[in-house]
Order: structure tokens, then C-alpha cells, then sequence
């Protein structure tokens, strides 16, 4: 990509995110930013498809005999916690950095992987096809995001999803698996013998998810990973309650699906468990992968994240590589430094180049 080429995407996809940063677009609630994004395809003539508050498009030259590279990132936000000070819809640039929410989960990466995608758009005779896919609902894990229009992409190969990596290799990433559990006991007087508290019965099962190893361990995830993160039970001091309700987070790895980690809690745990779902499973993308390799030799370093995005719902080979820091991400005062999202552009043209 030549310099001035560069300079042109970097100042209209830079102008793009400060124009998103300026609309609320909380998840469930993305329909305005979607507008916003078809009118800027529009500006290049990129015709594009639209469900709900999903906006994607497809090269010029697009092949179905051909693989086909996904370019995924959401344009939906959480909301702003109370720690703000700067005005959380007012894109704002000091010292290097834009500040705004959602600049960089996941404004910055989107708007690279928009410009990334105009550069390729018109190209002939690619290797593979190109879609980009700007989606909803993704900070809630919402059905009707990615999920929901991934068949009417075509055949899908790999997936290149958006988040802030600092345009590292996430390779594998970490699924989710929340349960809610209920301890039953038996109800009395506070006052009297009772040997089956369901608070104390609650906490037999509290200690084996605090205690308990999976046998495999992922070589970049590491440790299935389980947390008790709420609980609840009784009304009044002298009641000893019959039911004691608890919530355990669970990060799963590749080396077991959700179906089987639950599975393996329910033969060893004596409360009654719900997983709220079990499609959020962990993924990943051989080290093999040429893009993986493209990136590599390109001097990016890979790894396996904890966190988890839309990466779970993508039912193909997938990493994730994006601008910005993902510590940066829900924090109050939000940024993401302006040069990272040049950088990104550059980078992501330099990997795909490699094979397409």
C-alpha cells in the first residue's frame, strides 16, 4: 500500500470512528451506528446487506469458487460506568490519544478492518474472497449478532474478528460457560438441630469448584478456570433456609467443550445446576494457519486470550487481532491512542497481502 494511500484510509476510517463514538449504540440498540456505517460504504460506492443492526459487504470480484476471509468486528458498546469524566459521546484527542467510548472496544479495530477492506475491495484475481461483517450485540453475547447472519455470508474458511490485541495473534481464546446453581436443605427454626443447611450444603459444593482440576491443560489457555461470583439465600436470622442459590463463571478451553465441562460438574456436584448456555465454547486456529504464519513473520507474536468475544459463535478457524489494549476495554475514559489505528491498517493490508 503506497503512503498516500495510507494516509487517505487512516483519515477516512479515523473520521468514521469519531462519528460512531458520537452515537450511543449500547447493544440491542446499534440501529443508528448501523445507519452510519452504510452511509459511509456508500461514500465509496460498496454496495452492502443489512439484518437488524448488521451491516456487511463483499469484494467486487467476489468468487464462490473460492475461500473467503471473514473481517468481523461489533460496533455495539457497554455502557459507561460511573468513573467517567470525560463526556462518554464526545470523541475528544489530546496527547496523542482519542478518547470516546468505544474507541477501542471495538471502534478502532472496526474501522482498520473497514479501511483494510476498501483497499482490497476492487482488486482482481485474489486468492480469497473478502467480506466484512460490522455486527451487533456482541458485549451481551446476543443471538442476534454474528450468529445470526453467518449463513448468509457464504462459505466462510477463517475469520480475522476485531479486538484490541495491539495487533498481536490471539490464536485461541478462552469460552464461557455460566451456571446458576441451587443447593436444596430443609427449613427450621434457627434455634433447633438441623443437619441439612442449605447454605452449608451449598458451600460442600462451593469448595470442590474452588478446589477441583481439570485433567487437560491447554498448552496457551492454560487451566479450565471456575469461579463462584454470586450468592444468595435467606430472608431472616432465625429461618434456616431450604434453598441456597449461587453463580459460578466457568472459562473453558479447547481441550474440552462446554457440554463436557458440565457434564463433569454435574457427576461430582450435589446442587442443581443451569448452564444459561453452552454455544459460548472456547476457539482457536492451527499455529500451521498462513495467515497465523503471514503474521509471524511479520515480527506479530501470538498467544491464547482469557476474554471472550464473538470468536465463540464463529463456527470456523478464527483469531482475533486488533488495535488498542484490552485492559483499555469498559474502563472509564476509554481511549485508544490515534497512531495505533494507522498502524493497524498498515499491518492487517501487509499480513493479507502475504496470501491473498
Amino acid at each position: 500500500m503506497k503512503e498516500q494511500e495510507l494516509t487517505n484510509l487512516f483519515e477516512s476510517a479515523y473520521e468514521l470512528l469519531k462519528e460512531l463514538i458520537s452515537i450511543p449504540s449500547f447493544s440491542k440498540s446499534e440501529d443508528k451506528t448501523a445507519d452510519c456505517i452504510e452511509k459511509f460504504f456508500a461514500t465509496y460506492n460498496i454496495p452492502t446487506h443489512r439484518e437488524m443492526n448488521n451491516v456487511w459487504a463483499f469484494n467486487k470480484f467476489y468468487d464462490a469458487s473460492k475461500p473467503t476471509i471473514l473481517l468481523n468486528s461489533h460496533h455495539d458498546t457497554v455502557k459507561p460506568n460511573a468513573s467517567y469524566t470525560l463526556n462518554p459521546f464526545e470523541p475528544i484527542e489530546k496527547e496523542g490519544k482519542l478518547y470516546g467510548l468505544g474507541s477501542n472496544d471495538a471502534g478502532g479495530c472496526l474501522v482498520s478492518l473497514i479501511a483494510t477492506f476498501i483497499h482490497f475491495y476492487d482488486k482482481e484475481n485474489l486468492n480469497y474472497n473478502l467480506v466484512l461483517a460490522a455486527t451487533a450485540e456482541e458485549e451481551i453475547s446476543g443471538v442476534n449478532g454474528i450468529e445470526s447472519i453467518f449463513k448468509k455470508l457464504g462459505t466462510i474458511d477463517f475469520a480475522i474478528v476485531g479486538e484490541p490485541t495491539e495487533m498481536n495473534l490471539a490464536i485461541a481464546e478462552k469460552g464461557l460457560l455460566v451456571l446458576d446453581c441451587v443447593a436444596k436443605g430443609t427449613s427450621s427454626h434457627a434455634a433447633h438441630p438441623n443437619h441439612d443447611n442449605a447454605i452449608l450444603n451449598a458451600l460442600e459444593d462451593i469448595q470442590w469448584f474452588n478446589s477441583y482440576k481439570f485433567d487437560k491443560v491447554s498448552d496457551l489457555l492454560g487451566e479450565v478456570k471456575m469461579t463462584v461470583t454470586i450468592i444468595n439465600s435467606g430472608s431472616q436470622h432465625n429461618v434456616v433456609p431450604d434453598s441456597c442459590q449461587f453463580t459460578v463463571d466457568v472459562r473453558t478451553t479447547e481441550m474440552y467443550s462446554n457440554t463436557e465441562i458440565f457434564n463433569i460438574i454435574q457427576q461430582n456436584i450435589k446442587s442443581e445446576v443451569t448452564p444459561r448456555s453452552l454455544r459460548l465454547n472456547s476457539s482457536s486456529i492451527p499455529l500451521s494457519h498462513p495467515f497465523v504464519q503471514a503474521g509471524i513473520k511479520m515480527g506479530r507474536t501470538y498467544y491464547g486470550s482469557p476474554t471472550s468475544s464473538d470468536q465463540a459463535v464463529i463456527p470456523c478457524p478464527s483469531l482475533k487481532m486488533g488495535p488498542g489494549l484490552s485492559t483499555r476495554s469498559h474502563s472509564s475514559d476509554e481511549f485508544i491512542y490515534v497512531d495505533e489505528i494507522k498502524n493497524a491498517i498498515q499491518i492487517y493490508n501487509s499480513v493479507l497481502t502475504q496470501i491473498l
